[in-house]
């Protein structure tokens, strides 16, 4: 299968990804880790990527399409694959179009997950990350440490993020609902957007997901 999964900051975007790719032995294509990759490969691409990204610009879109159609060449994607982070506007949304077109492929579904604005804000504002690993992740609300500020793990401080603010994360879901959320509309003209909501059980989204897809392969 070949999917897009898209959602606002916050959705649970990339656990999903990872668990709906590893039931459907598909890769997970985060362009998260296809800049993390070229750059540290030092690809031509990567290494253009960090010239742009050291003067505090923005990724033009040709580069990063042109990350995600190196990736989707690989033999590994040729069964199908999920894309986490891309589309992120219209304009890639019609680009992608034209590279499976090119491969002789298309999409078969849109994955949009739903998630109130105010849960959105909860989520990642109350997000606390340990200064030594910061895979070590917990939540005010719904993970909360025995300490208030310290990490359970390792006995670590807990810090809250600059962009985990609750001000910065209405600012992302501004920036999603004007570049991002219009890749929707544009998928739905194609028939190919199923929406399923996000709350609940991490295992409770997944297997809505994983039904959404199946009705739509048999739709």
């Amino acid at each position: 299968m070949r999917i897009v999964l898209v959602g606002p900051p916050g959705a649970g975007k990339g656990t999903q990804a990872a668990l709906l790719a590893k039931t459907l032995s598909i890769p997970h294509v985060s362009t998260g880790d296809l800049f993390r990759a070229n750059i540290s490969q030092g690809t031509e691409l990567g290494l253009l990527a960090k010239s742009i990204m050291d003067t505090g610009k923005l990724v033009p879109d040709e580069v990063t399409i042109a990350m995600v159609k190196d990736r989707l060449q690989q033999s590994d994607a040729a069964p199908g694959f999920l894309l986490d982070g891309f589309p992120r506007n219209t304009a890639q949304a019609v680009a992608l179009d034209a590279i499976l077109k090119d491969f002789g492929i298309a999409l078969d579904g849109v994955l949009d997950l739903e998630v109130p604005e105010d849960e959105v804000v909860r989520r990642i504002a109350g997000r606390r990350i340990c200064r030594n690993d910061s895979a070590h992740v917990f939540h005010v609300l719904y993970n909360a440490p025995a300490v208030e500020g310290v990490c359970d793990v390792c006995g670590g401080e807990l810090y809250q993020r600059g962009d985990d603010t609750e001000e910065t994360v209405r600012t992302r879901l501004e920036v999603y609902h004007t570049e991002t959320e219009p890749i929707i509309e544009y998928y739905e003209k194609q028939g190919l957007v199923t929406t399923i909501p996000a709350l609940g059980k991490v295992s409770e989204v997944t297997e809505r997901a994983i039904a959404a897809l199946k009705a739509n392969a048999n739709g």
